[in-house]
């Protein structure tokens, strides 16, 4: 005998799940209950009457009506009280849900023009909704703009608006981001150091300089000798570097990568000298000093997708 499937919903308007009868036709209520915990029985509506009918259950086992399931769809019938609670749970998952993940945060602003104000980005950023924060960074010595800066919005939904969109801000187009989560005290430094791909022989350490320092104070530029197609640019803050990850940059015509620079492990291997390296190379006949030279690396590496 083919097995005789019925369907049952929590709910008329949603799609149903097909719920296995016995031998005899019967289901029982304990097959519901593991689809759906918690149910005490079944309901459907009659197609005469258009009424809602109860179906027979008797020690645990649930009757087909007039010997026939149908196809109808099966309501699933709770206790009251058990129906309320789960209700109320249901709710409070929500709630909590909603919390955790539409909670706002701070977000970084990229490539702010040197003159950009405090009370010039509340004022543009108001035009999107609440703002409860505006900063922007500035270098302690001087009391000059960094090029960048933050803003806190009191709804979720004016957050993701934020981000989904470029901004022209005092005549220039700038980028408005989730920085990196921020590091825990168990947790390493983040690194203020990115890994410049692509680049070509013709750009100098000025000029990256000049170009990432609209994104934020630059302290270090370098381009290993002899030139490998790549670069690394230091910022001063880690939020910068982080928020730039990622991203493809156009630098005189050519469109370079940003990546992480990750720091090495301390083994043995990656901490030999440069004088290590050389006596080891010195017993090889024909040996080509820049073999040796390749060893001498800053103290990150970097990523080998992109050499």
């Amino acid at each position: 005998m083919a097995e005789l499937y019925i369907r049952v919903g929590e709910d008329e308007n949603e799609e149903p799940m097909e719920i296995p009868s016995e031998d005899d036709g019967t289901v029982l209520l304990s097959t519901v209950a593991a689809q759906f915990p918690g149910a005490c029985g079944l309901r459907y509506r009659s197609p005469a009457s258009q009424c809602m009918r109860g179906v027979r259950l008797v020690e645990g086992i649930l009757h087909a009506p007039e010997n026939d399931w149908g196809s109808l769809v099966y309501v699933v019938n709770y206790p009251k009280d058990n129906k309320r609670k789960m209700d109320e749970m249901d709710a409070v998952s929500a709630v909590k849900m909603k919390r955790g993940i539409d909670r706002t945060s701070d977000l970084i602003i990229l490539g702010l023009p040197w003159k950009t104000s405090e009370q010039d980005l509340k004022d543009y950023f108001a035009t999107f909704g609440e703002v409860i924060m505006v900063q922007v960074k500035r270098d302690v010595k001087t009391g000059n703009s960094k090029g960048f800066g933050f803003v806190r919005f009191t709804e979720y939904e004016t957050q993701s608006k934020v981000i989904s969109q470029r901004h022209m801000i005092d005549g220039r187009w700038c980028d408005c981001k989730l920085p990196n989560s921020k590091t825990g005290p168990d947790e390493p430094m983040r690194n203020c150091k990115i890994f410049v791909g692509r680049c070509t022989e013709d750009i100098t350490t000025d000029e990256l300089r000049q170009f990432f320092m609209q994104y934020g104070e630059v302290t270090d530029v370098f381009i290993p000798k002899p030139f490998r197609a790549f670069a690394f640019v230091t910022f001063s803050d880690d939020q910068v570097a982080s928020a730039l990850c990622g991203e493809d940059l156009i630098i005189k015509g050519v469109s370079v990568h940003i990546s992480n620079a990750e720091p090495k492990h301390n083994n043995s291997r990656q901490m030999m000298d440069r004088g290590a390296v050389n006596q080891l190379f010195s017993n090889f006949p024909g040996r080509s000093p820049s073999l040796a030279a390749m060893f001498d690396q800053t103290q990150y590496r970097y990523p080998s997708s992109h050499v």
